[in-house]
């Protein structure tokens, strides 16, 4: 498509820029539930993704990809990763 020759010019450094087409049709089709899906706080990593299993009593319990969980962040849909104009998500931080 015109969108990714455009990122040609940008060489290696592209795919950290913007997804490609295919990429961002695929994820605007995957499922995602805004109430579960949220970023944990990791200290290696920043923030992983993670689902909510459960609540209860205010304690929440997140599956991740590995470490402890302490803080929650909700998770913007896998449609606006890499997204340039960051006025269109929803959850900033």
């Amino acid at each position: 498509s015109s969108a990714d020759a455009e990122l040609a010019v940008f060489g290696e450094a592209a795919p950290y820029l913007r997804k490609s087409e295919k990429e961002r049709i695929a994820d605007q089709n995957k499922p995602f539930d805004a109430k579960s899906s949220v970023f944990v706080v990791h200290p290696k990593e920043s923030f992983v993704k993670g689902t909510i299993q459960s609540r209860e009593s205010g304690k929440v319990t997140v599956k991740t990809e590995g470490g402890e969980v302490n803080q929650i962040f909700s998770m913007n849909p896998p449609k606006y990763d890499k997204i340039e104009d960051m006025a269109m998500m929803t959850h900033l931080h």
